[in-house]
């Protein structure tokens, strides 16, 4: 039997405050990919240490990608509101 994946949205923070935000099925695996820079994105290699500031779990790939665009779209003050709670995201 096989079940449907969750997918999930999650920003990262580097060393130097930069937030990047990306989608998986695996949070915990997709991170650790991160921080050894070896399968992780391009973009993150070298900005170490990094931190998971926040993740929110979806229903499948196609709404975590609007989720994400939508989350690049956005300003780093409107993304630091995210990660604080302060602000609500929508699609």
């Amino acid at each position: 039997m096989s079940t449907i994946p969750i997918w999930y949205v999650y920003m990262l923070r580097t060393a130097r405050g930069a937030l990047y935000t990306g989608i998986t099925t695996d949070v915990e695996r997709r991170f650790a990919e991160h921080q050894s820079g070896k399968a992780g994105a391009r973009s993150l290699r070298g900005k170490g240490p990094l931190q998971l500031v926040w993740q929110c779990p979806v229903l499948n790939r196609s709404t975590a990608s609007r989720l994400e665009a939508a989350l690049k779209r956005l300003s780093k003050t409107n993304k630091e509101r995210i990660v604080r709670g302060e602000l609500a995201h929508q699609l």
